[in-house]
């Protein structure tokens, strides 16, 4: 097995290989205006450090969101199409469930909140009973609006730092790793358990909209 894991729901650029017992190579960078200049050579980057190539992967695993809608389509269009020209699946995983495993490899236990940045001061977030059990279904919300919600418990990710008067237990990690992500797809494959279609989760609709009062010009 040589999982390659890419995530770029957040503003973390992120890469992995795992070879189905530890990861062996990993590149994190973290620029929210660069996901597309930066994964291919990040990709490239771990492939060298793990002296392999593209070919030797048995299988893509890709961070699915919630995210932002340009820089989640970046990861998602990459791992699909890695998967379609190797002939290989392709697992997609909440991104928020890869954030909460990495909590608990930190030594979070449960029941904690994971939560990132959606902009528009809201946040992406879940609550977990565990690194690997999501109570529910991811959401997007002001902070203040879930104050209540998460009262009391330890919160993970960039969302939960930004706003420590909601979340008053803020701790890292603070961004998405790919290292996370191969290893709970690790994980769950040896498990038997199901994925995620690579499709995106986004939550709400695409900052950047067609002006209401766009107006069409025709040639004359």
């Amino acid at each position: 097995m040589l999982l390659l894991a890419v995530d770029t729901a957040t503003p973390a650029v992120t890469v992995a290989l795992h070879d189905g017992e530890s990861v062996v190579a990993e590149s994190n960078q973290v620029d929210a205006r660069r996901h597309g200049e930066l994964l291919l050579p990040s990709v490239d980057k771990v492939l060298a450090e793990a002296g392999t190539t593209l070919e030797a992967v048995t299988g893509v695993v890709v961070g699915v969101g919630p995210g932002p809608y340009t820089g989640l389509r970046v990861g998602l269009v990459t791992a699909s199409t890695f998967a379609a020209v190797l002939g290989v699946p392709v697992h997609g995983l909440c991104t928020l469930d890869g954030l909460a495993y990495a909590a608990g490899a930190a030594g979070i236990e449960g029941p904690f909140t994971v939560a990132t940045d959606a902009r528009r001061k809201e946040v992406y977030w879940a609550r977990y009973e565990d690194p690997r059990t999501r109570a529910g279904e991811p959401a997007v919300d002001r902070p203040a609006d879930i104050a209540e919600q998460v009262a009391g418990m330890p919160a993970v990710g960039q969302g939960a730092l930004l706003y420590p008067e909601v979340f008053r237990d803020a701790r890292g990690p603070e961004h998405q790793s790919a290292a996370a992500l191969a290893s709970l797809a690790a994980e769950r494959l040896a498990a038997g358990l199901e994925f995620l279609p690579p499709t995106p989760i986004y939550l709400r609709r695409p900052d950047a909209q067609v002006p209401k009062n766009y107006k069409v010009v025709t040639p004359q």
